[in-house]
């Protein structure tokens, strides 16, 4: 009989569920954002955004450096207000969307910089080159109800990189020496999560 307390207890233990902190939550759509902004002939800057994007993300409350995210966002959605400069960002020129349709970002590693900041490294893929970069992250927030019995939270991200680094080089010379188009872009990003 001894023989077979052993095997039970394991039998036992196995069954009780593990206490798990960590969930995923998917990106909603429609109360999230991804903006950047541009230099423009040396004197103003140009703003715009992508109007279609989906991503996934991770969390383990326990450890949050184990946070994973994967963003995808559609390139040709890309909105500037000014239709004949969005079909010239779509045009082989710039993010040449016939062929690269996808923007996309993977995380790598997280760090935690302080307390609701994070420092998240990841793969970003644009024009079919990938770059590694750092992303400047505030949040993610505690999780809250909303009227409709979801789970929700948010974060806040930022950073910065250089076009060329992606193959976006089109540009032109201005008679003052200037360029028509900057190199660095800043982004920015807002993003709503819903618990899966």
């Amino acid at each position: 009989m001894k023989r077979y307390i052993v095997p039970m207890i394991a039998l036992f233990v196995l069954a009780i569920p593990v206490l798990t902190y960590t969930a995923t939550w998917q990106m909603d759509p429609d109360h999230s954002s991804f903006q950047f902004k541009i230099r423009h002939l040396t004197v103003s800057n140009v703003k715009g955004d992508f109007n279609k994007s989906r991503g996934v993300v991770t969390i383990d409350d326990q450890n949050i450096t184990n946070l994973k995210v994967e963003v995808f966002i559609d390139a040709a959605s890309v909105n500037t207000g000014h239709a004949q400069r969005d079909q010239h960002l779509r045009g082989p020129d710039f993010f040449d969307v016939t062929k690269y349709p996808t923007i996309t970002f993977v995380s790598k590693k997280v760090i935690k910089a302080d307390t609701d900041r994070l420092k998240v490294v990841g793969d970003l893929t644009i024009h079919g080159v990938t770059r590694e970069i750092t992303v400047d992250v505030e949040g993610p927030t505690p999780e809250v109800k909303d009227p409709w019995g979801n789970f929700r939270r948010g974060a806040t991200a930022t950073t910065k990189i250089n076009r060329r680094d992606f193959g976006l080089t089109w540009n032109k010379v201005l008679d003052t020496g200037g360029l028509v188009v900057g190199d660095e872009v800043n982004i920015y990003v807002e993003v709503e999560l819903i618990k899966k």
